[in-house]
């Protein structure tokens, strides 16, 4: 029999309320908790912090904090990864963001879904769908990438928009939900 964790990072249907995934929780709350709001740290020391709670960490990454998450395990972050103030990632399964990618402020990336079947929701069931951007993608402040979303190299996501299918490398995508309005 698979553990509810198990499930989770398969994206199978799994309870949150689980008490190893409750124990992960707590653990990435205290985390955050130190991540951001512990004042005056260099540079190489928040990074070090980061690589505390983040399953990967490449060579000069920034996120700026505060910064939240559901896990941070299922967090993978490129070379030269860069995130602005008041990121989102919704990790219940692998966000995997790829090198040089630049990250505005207020970006929601979710993994985490709920079953459209309302006796699932019901029973507390959830599951997830992997994220994926990736190289040099330029995600505008607001912006929300919704689970099972994955963005190709060098695109751009324009401010405030609702990512809600996959965008090919090379295209700019905007609005609500996101329509793509130029690039390769």
């Amino acid at each position: 029999m698979r553990s509810e964790k198990e499930k989770m990072l398969a994206g199978e249907l799994y309870r949150a309320d689980d008490p190893e995934l409750m124990r992960d929780y707590a653990a990435a709350r205290a985390w955050m908790d130190r991540y951001n709001l512990t004042p005056g740290l260099s540079h190489s020391e928040r990074n070090a912090l980061l690589r505390e709670g983040i399953g990967h960490v490449g060579a000069r990454v920034v996120v700026r904090p505060p910064f939240r998450c559901d896990y941070g395990y299922n967090i993978r972050l490129g070379d030269g990864v860069f995130l602005n103030f008041n990121c989102v990632l919704l990790d219940s399964i692998l966000i995997d963001i790829g090198a040089g990618t630049q990250i505005g402020p207020g970006v929601q990336i979710y993994g985490a879904d709920h079953p459209r079947d309302p006796a699932q929701r019901r029973a507390g069931l959830e599951f997830g769908q992997k994220v994926k951007i990736g190289a040099n993608v330029w995600i505008g402040g607001g912006a929300i990438i919704v689970p099972g979303v994955s963005v190709g190299d060098d695109a751009i996501i324009g401010a405030g928009a609702v990512v809600t299918r996959d965008v090919p490398a090379g295209a700019t995508v905007a609005g609500n939900p996101a329509r793509r309005i130029g690039g390769a």
